[in-house]
């Protein structure tokens, strides 16, 4: 009598490893991946999960929509006003937000491209946007930002804001519109230094006399560098005292629509070298490398690639505090929008990114 042959299955198997989503969801708007994360230095955190902020003459609040997985806000005018002023803010901000720029759709790519970045979106979600800031007050951020670190910078950007219009008062913080070329070009370099600007001072005072001297002020005269390429962009930038080429590329990606400029720094370098050129590790950082470390993430990313960088320097923060406020933004949102207003006009923008 012949046996049958039986396969004996293992009492514990393997599962096969899970496959990547191919065409994943993610948040089109991340207020804490976005504001509090070194684009910019003047936003607050006036209460759990509500941003207040200027952008241009508009003191506003932005909060997530409860239970919107799509990074939905709630926005709030501070002083109210008529329709007419609710409708400009509306837009200056979704101007700012870069509201044009399909994030999702560039997240998909990135991930696709690099692994990296994929475990970044899984544990992010998405939404973390690169700004759309006025170049004069973007300029003048990162003049303070120079070997500095963000508590000093938010104090001195705190400063230089202070010349400004003042706007009003948020969660016990004081706002101002951004002062004018004119107005910054009135302070002293004794004055700034008395205020803790150390050798940045003359760097602020220089900046804002060469601005004035450019032709149709200097307010003009930066944003016309958004119509030109980007090595044009960095080398007018850095005729401006103060500024290198590091804090060139910042104001070209935050302000400039330059979205494949890369602010090379020590965190920047270290990503590059563990994941993209990791023959270079161990090399110190050279003016030719920095250049190198710009196109390996142009290669990588495409005409994009600022904004890549930016979610990888993110993931990078030490603290990681931004990715876990992140993750327990969720638990802020019905808190934040249940807060009473006080009659100021409320607007609620569900769909104010695209996806």
């Amino acid at each position: 009598m012949n046996e049958r042959r039986r396969r004996i299955k293992p009492l514990l198997s393997t599962p096969p490893p899970p496959k990547p989503n191919p065409n994943p969801k993610y948040s089109t708007l991340s207020l804490p991946l976005t504001l509090p994360t070194g684009q910019t230095f003047r936003w607050r955190r006036t209460s759990p999960g509500l941003f207040t902020g200027v952008v241009g003459p508009h003191l506003v609040s932005l909060s997530h929509l409860p239970d919107d997985p799509h990074g939905g806000v709630a926005f709030l005018l501070h002083g109210g006003g008529a329709a007419a002023a609710s409708a400009a803010a509306r837009a200056a901000v979704a101007d700012y937000l870069n509201v044009g720029v399909s994030l999702a759709e560039l997240w998909r790519g990135f991930a696709a491209a690099d692994p990296r970045f994929a475990e970044l979106a899984e544990t992010l979600g998405g939404g973390a946007r690169v700004l759309r800031q006025d170049p004069v007050e973007c300029l003048f951020q990162f003049l303070c930002s120079s070997n500095n670190n963000i508590g000093r910078i938010e104090k001195m950007v705190g400063v230089l804001s202070s010349l400004g219009n003042y706007l009003g008062s948020v969660g016990g913080f004081d706002f101002h519109e951004f002062p004018s070329i004119d107005r910054l070009s009135l302070v002293s370099e004794s004055e700034l230094r008395e205020t803790g600007f150390g050798y940045r001072a003359k760097y602020i005072v220089g900046t804002a006399k060469a601005l004035l001297a450019k032709p149709g002020g200097g307010a003009e005269w930066l944003s016309s560098l958004r119509r030109l390429d980007l090595d044009e962009v960095i080398d007018a930038l850095c005729t401006l005292p103060g500024v290198g080429p590091k804090v060139a590329a910042c104001v070209a990606l935050f302000s400039l629509d330059q979205h494949h400029a890369i602010p090379v720094d020590t965190h920047v370098w270290q990503i590059a070298t563990r994941y993209f050129i990791p023959e270079l590790m161990g090399k110190s950082l050279t003016p030719k490398l920095c250049s190198r470390v710009a196109d390996a993430f142009v290669t990588k990313f495409g005409k994009y690639a600022g904004w890549a960088q930016n979610v990888l320097f993110i993931g990078e923060l030490s603290s990681q505090k931004v990715i876990l406020s992140s993750a327990n933004n969720t638990a802020d949102k019905k808190e934040s929008t249940k807060r009473k207003r006080g009659g100021n006009n409320i607007v609620v923008a569900a769909a104010l990114c695209k996806e």
